[in-house]
């Protein structure tokens, strides 16, 4: 499939129900998690993480503008609106992949209001580089580790509500790319760090001391997801005050002429 970026302020008529009708609404975790990528590389780049960057647009909190049905829905992506900015999707997307959007798109509405007020970027920024010590793990621009994901654009693909809640519940939710593996060579050498990239035949990762590993999967004798995440929960070491701004500074955080 080849992901397209477009602006579409008509992609609003891609939900037209309300919070209780997108709770009733489920689909499986994979399929949300699928949405969301296809959200992000097609939708994202002129609604934004949140849905938010259209105005009069809210496709985070429910505020629509076309679409009265699911299948209505499926008809908007797949063949666009006439005269407006919305082009038809049935040329890169699935109809399969054009459903894992909308079931991403309710579970906004249906997540919408259960994050808590903005807060201050700036003094979230603080509190990410003191407090928080956010960078012992995690890099913005040219400050910090590798050891944890690069967070310099991570107001770009995750939503307000999905960093909260990555900060209060790590374990939750480990995206694929972020997951660690536990690596025992025929040597019996134990290796853990966050998987970079594998093939068929062999893995690469970058450990604690930020080193990097490229190993043969042949030499290993055990390679294995390590299901809980190193960042530890911040619900009891931030107050709710702190906990906004520095949620409201990783939103700010859209790349190098951002925060």
């Amino acid at each position: 499939m080849r992901a397209v970026k477009v602006c579409t302020s008509v992609l609003a008529g891609f939900l037209a129900i309300n919070t209780l009708s997108a709770r009733q609404q489920t689909a499986p975790p994979s399929a949300v998690d699928e949405g969301r990528q296809l959200f992000i590389d097609n939708c994202g780049v002129c609604h934004g993480p949140d849905g938010d960057s259209v105005p009069g647009v809210d496709l985070g909190h429910g505020k629509f503008k076309r679409a009265s049905s699911y299948d209505n829905l499926v008809e908007i992506i797949r063949d666009g609106v006439p005269g407006t900015a919305m082009p038809a999707f049935s040329e890169y997307l699935k109809d399969l992949e054009m459903r894992t959007i909308i079931a991403y798109l309710r579970l906004m509405a249906a997540t919408a209001y259960s994050t808590s007020a903005p807060g201050d970027p700036v003094r979230g920024k603080a509190i990410f580089e003191g407090k928080g010590d956010c960078l012992n793990c995690h890099r913005v621009k040219d400050k910090g580790s590798r050891l944890g994901p690069d967070l310099t654009e991570i107001g770009t693909v995750r939503r307000m509500i999905e960093l909260e809640r990555s900060l209060l519940e790590p374990n939750a939710e480990i995206l694929f790319q972020n997951r660690l593996v536990r690596l025992v060579t025929r040597d019996g050498i134990t290796i853990t760090g966050r998987l970079l990239n594998q093939d068929t035949f062999s893995v690469q990762l970058i450990d604690s001391k930020e080193r990097l590993h490229s190993l043969e999967k042949s030499s290993l004798n055990e390679y294995a997801f390590i299901d809980r995440s190193p960042m530890p929960t911040y619900r009891d070491k931030l107050n709710p005050r702190e906990l906004a701004d520095l949620v409201s500074y990783l939103v700010s955080l859209k790349g190098i002429g951002g925060q």
